[in-house]
């Protein structure tokens, strides 16, 4: 869950031929809504787009959201993706009062600067290709002094390492030795050559993401940076964008500094930026995982140089 300060500039773009979505209409920028309250990424599948209702709640009742007439309760704006973690386990015997409304509000009471990595979140759940998913992210600050970043939960259909080994795919994006540190020298990609992906009849995937930036951003120049953005999908994971995968990111712009460069330089720059972040966030989320208590799941870490 994605908690800005204050309304926020926002934009969508979906990929995926399995989406699961709220709100994400509402953000064309020919349409009304102009800013986000917040942004929920969630586990559940269908039933997880639930855990915005708890956020709305929470932020409507703090006197956060769009004011339409006096007397009337707020409107918070709250777009959600959801990723499909429904056959991993855990308990789904809850009859007509599935968990993720109280969830969503517990992410928002507990939002803050720092949170988990790995096994967590959104991703507590995910499978990327034949290894545990998760939760990732990662941030660049330019020499100029624009901060872009990115938070994925990965549950991808396809893999995220090269076959025979295990390095990244997203190998040639690190910095600091952030997943490993093992470069890029194992890359190799053939036809049809997709290392650890799932089985062909493996039909419930999803990555789901947001990109940040602090660049003031207009609603369409946001949207430009969400489109660019899912490049890092595709640096990170192959194959992506399957028909079975529900693969949406998000863009937020915190309107902080404006824009120096020609605009259509700057987007250029930030799009870039903000791809080559989610990469990296992609890979950072499966370094980090771990299995969720007493499951046996592949996990990157288990695997042999």
């Amino acid at each position: 869950m994605i908690l800005p300060d204050a309304p926020a500039v926002a934009a969508a773009d979906v990929r995926g031929g399995g989406p699961g979505t709220r709100e994400t209409d509402a953000l064309a920028p020919e349409n009304l809504v102009d800013t986000v309250d917040a942004v929920v990424l969630a586990g559940g599948s269908v039933y997880g787009l639930a855990a915005a209702d708890g956020v709305t709640a929470w932020l409507g009742a703090r006197g956060r959201g769009h004011a339409m007439a006096e007397g009337i309760p707020r409107s918070p704006i709250v777009p959600a993706a959801v990723l499909f973690d429904m056959a991993n386990g855990g308990d789904k015997a809850w009859g007509e009062d599935p968990p993720h409304r109280a969830l969503g509000r517990r992410a928002i009471e507990a939002a803050g600067l720092d949170f988990a990595l790995g096994t967590a979140g959104a991703g507590y759940g995910a499978l990327a290709g034949g290894l545990k998913g998760g939760t990732g992210s990662a941030s660049v600050v330019t020499h100029d002094g624009y901060t872009v970043g990115a938070v994925v939960c990965v549950n991808s259909w396809g893999s995220v390492i090269a076959p025979g080994g295990r390095t990244f795919w997203a190998a040639p994006f690190e910095l600091d030795g952030e997943f490993g540190g093992l470069g890029s020298a194992g890359l190799r990609a053939g036809p049809d050559e997709w290392g650890s992906a799932k089985r062909p009849v493996e039909t419930r995937n999803t990555t789901i993401a947001c990109v940040a930036t602090d660049a003031i951003l207009t609603p369409a120049q946001a949207r430009r940076v969400a489109v660019m953005a899912q490049d890092g999908f595709a640096r990170a994971i192959r194959p992506v964008h399957a028909p079975f995968d529900g693969d949406v990111v998000f863009a937020i712009s915190t309107g902080l500094r404006p824009l120096t460069d020609p605009p259509a330089y700057a987007l250029a720059r930030l799009g870039a930026l903000a791809a080559d972040c989610l990469a990296r966030a992609v890979a950072r989320g499966i370094f980090e995982a771990k299995p969720w208590p007493d499951a046996y799941v592949p996990c990157w870490r288990d695997l042999q140089s």
